[in-house]
């Protein structure tokens, strides 16, 4: 693809989450090590995701940061071998020397949940390469961010807050054509505002003018709705995300990357039969 803008005729794009850490709030510990990072990464990749993201510091609510040695430990050889073996690998970091180092060992795309603002040297690493960067809204921070979040009306506040930091990266040096924005499901967000926001991906796509991922993939507000461990809300999954890409979402983040490839496949399919 040229660009992550999801065209008429194709499914949004994949990227799935390798947590290379041990306290993920899905799968913590199982893909941690390189050997067995590299081996999931590689099985995401056959099964058809466009990216694979990899990450080695938790942000699930509550969690505690990580210093910037044991994150590189966690992630460096991940990213290179992964790069190697032909995958496109995005870093989800906050960290702007994990950004740097990445890309340098051939990652293509920097997720940054805090949005390029955590750390002050972020923007500049970000605009001294040629990665694509993802803008994630998030209030708080993850050891915060779900303690009683408040917003009057969440979708005019997240691309609010998104347009800032758009607005931010092109006076930084960035190229718009190079930016992804994500409204951040379940980062400082409660149920309603969660619902509202994967609603409200048309609005959100059409106010940035920018792609939009949507990262729905096992989030708690699914399992306060079903009442479903994280280990089974693939299908809670699979259905808020297609509503999602039936809203206008680009790319989705998921964890099962079969499963919901096969969900987007269906649900770009009904967005375009609306359009006709």
């Amino acid at each position: 693809m040229s660009d992550w803008f999801r065209k008429q005729g194709q499914a949004a794009w994949i990227m799935g989450v390798l947590n290379c850490t041990p306290d993920s709030f899905s799968d913590g510990g199982l893909h941690a090590g390189l050997e067995r990072a590299v081996e999931h990464g590689m099985a995401m990749w056959r099964d058809g995701a466009d990216w694979i993201d990899v990450g080695g510091e938790s942000t699930r609510p509550g969690a505690a940061s990580v210093t910037l040695e044991e994150e590189l430990e966690r992630v460096l050889g991940v990213v290179r071998c992964l790069c190697e073996r032909g995958c496109r690998v995005s870093i989800d970091t906050m960290k702007a020397e994990v950004m740097d180092q990445a890309v340098r060992a051939g990652a293509g795309m920097i997720n940054d949940v805090s949005a390029l603002r955590f750390d002050p040297a972020s923007l500049d690493v970000a605009a001294g390469c040629q990665a694509l960067i993802c803008l994630m809204h998030m209030q708080g921070t993850p050891k915060t961010m779900q303690q009683s979040p408040r917003y009057e009306d969440p979708v005019d506040e997240v691309c609010h807050f998104l347009e800032e930091r758009l607005d931010a990266c092109v006076k930084a040096g960035i190229g718009e054509e190079r930016i992804l924005v994500d409204p951040g499901i379940g980062f400082g967000k409660g149920i309603e505002h969660n619902l509202a926001l994967v609603s409200g991906v048309d609005v959100i796509r059409g106010r940035l003018g920018r792609p939009v991922l949507l990262g729905v993939s096992r989030k708690s507000f699914l399992g306060q709705l079903t009442g479903s461990p994280v280990e089974d809300r693939e299908l809670e999954t699979a259905v808020a995300g297609g509503i999602g890409v039936f809203m206008g979402a680009d790319g989705l983040r998921v964890h099962d990357v079969k499963l919901q490839r096969r969900a987007s496949i269906l649900a770009a399919a009904l967005a375009d039969g609306r359009m006709t």
